[in-house]
């Protein structure tokens, strides 16, 4: 039985307790979340997890990606990036290997992580297929809902499946154009395949056959964005509306069945577009989870786009996206070192922290911050810090004569001389 049926017959799960005690909601408000598709708790039945709640009156959950690639195929690496992923305080972890041993890979980081971990089936047919018959185009469907069947049956959590990309979304496509091209690998792999077979993509097609995947083994439908803009001149355009409407539709139909279901949205949006894409978003698919993925607010800024993702994800968890994905530095760039993914984790809990002070209003570690700042309490300045360490690090490689000040000021700490005359 799925947690949606759970909750239907009024049971309030142990995953469900967990999320409202973490969340600071009551345990009703989850199991409601649940049952009407506003709150996704991805599970597994084949590996415990570190419980986490996505959705509506929650806090914005932050995902990072790993993976290999084609040029590069080192497990160890990937080990220590989900180490540093989940040490960075990310809430969710997706393995996206192209390259190398897929299976072992995957087996390797779900052992080596607390986290619910994501992933995306359709890669891994795609590339066997261009592997053993030399071109993704000769990809077999049957092996594509068996690769679904077997990924998840390593204790995968949520998986990003690419149903919305069909023969109507196409057109759309076809008939506008883009200014960036077409930036989904599985939104690629899937449009190559439908051209030149001539069919409908698979997973719309029998979608039916894929939702008893999904429910069998209890795993969250993340409903790929495949037609997502690679440039900011691509965002809100007919296509990805398109695909939007489409997976909307499919949702409710996995929640009739009893499957959870997350809807990701698009990757480069300007920042005077992202209110009408996260409230489209969350009007069209009736409150479903939105996962952002970005999104990049300017495409000029290679080496930062961690810190453009930022900007953009703030703006969008406080207009209502409730789960993003973190872009590290090396975005556009490279595969991402360990480091990088720390650090882009880390600008992406920032982002969700400054939409949650909108969203849900949750400002007191704010408050906190202000006081003990007010108070020279350096101990407590470091504790309330997203990144204690990091705060303790820089202050002690430039340690101050007078240890209540800072030497940005000194001897003429305002702080240190009002609170002489004043007590706040």
């Amino acid at each position: 039985m799925t947690l949606i049926e759970d909750a239907r017959k009024g049971i309030v799960t142990e995953e469900m307790k967990i999320v409202a005690k973490a969340e600071g909601v009551t345990e009703d408000f989850v199991r409601r979340g649940v049952m009407n598709g506003h709150i996704a708790i991805p599970v597994s039945p084949y590996r415990d997890v570190k419980i986490c709640g996505i959705g509506s009156g929650l806090r914005t959950k932050v995902n990072a990606s790993i993976g290999t690639s084609t040029d590069i195929v080192n497990i160890e690496e990937e080990i220590e990036k989900a180490r540093m992923a989940e040490l960075a305080g990310a809430d969710t972890l997706m393995e996206l290997s192209t390259g190398g041993d897929f299976q072992e890979i995957r087996r390797r980081i779900i052992a080596n992580t607390t986290l619910s971990v994501g992933s995306v089936p359709l890669y891994q047919a795609f590339i066997e297929a261009a592997q053993k018959k030399g071109g993704v185009v000769f990809m077999d469907p049957d092996d594509l809902f068996r690769i679904t069947d077997e990924q998840a049956k390593l204790g995968t959590n949520f998986m990003a499946i690419h149903t919305g990309i069909n023969l109507e979304t196409m057109k759309r496509l076809k008939n506008q154009g883009r200014h960036g091209g077409l930036v989904s690998r599985g939104g690629a792999f899937m449009t190559a395949w439908m051209i030149q077979n001539e069919q409908e993509n698979p997973l719309y097609s029998e979608f039916d056959y894929l939702l008893e995947i999904m429910k069998e083994n209890d795993v969250t439908l993340s409903f790929g964005n495949g037609m997502r803009a690679g440039a900011c001149h691509d965002a809100t355009d007919r296509a990805g509306l398109q695909e939007l409407i489409i997976n909307a539709e499919l949702a409710d139909r996995a929640l009739e069945n009893g499957v959870t279901t997350i809807i990701e949205g698009p990757g480069h949006i300007p920042v005077d577009e992202i209110e009408a894409n996260v409230k489209v978003q969350k009007r069209v698919t009736n409150n479903k989870p939105f996962y952002m993925l970005g999104p990049l607010v300017t495409d000029i800024a290679p080496g930062y786009d961690d810190r453009v993702a930022a900007i953009g994800a703030a703006l969008s968890s406080g207009y209502g996206a409730d789960f993003i994905c973190y872009v590290t530095p090396a975005e556009h760039l490279a595969l991402p070192t360990p480091e990088e993914v720390f650090e882009g984790v880390i600008s992406s809990r920032i982002a969700a922290h400054v939409g949650d002070m909108i969203k849900l209003g949750k400002r007191d570690d704010d408050l906190e911050m202000g006081h003990a700042r007010r108070d020279l309490d350096w101990e407590r300045q470091f504790a309330v810090a997203i990144n204690p360490a990091r705060a303790r690090q820089i202050r002690d490689e430039r340690s101050p004569a007078d240890t209540d000040a800072c030497t940005m000021c000194g001897d003429y700490c305002a702080l240190k001389m009002v609170n002489r005359h004043f007590t706040f």
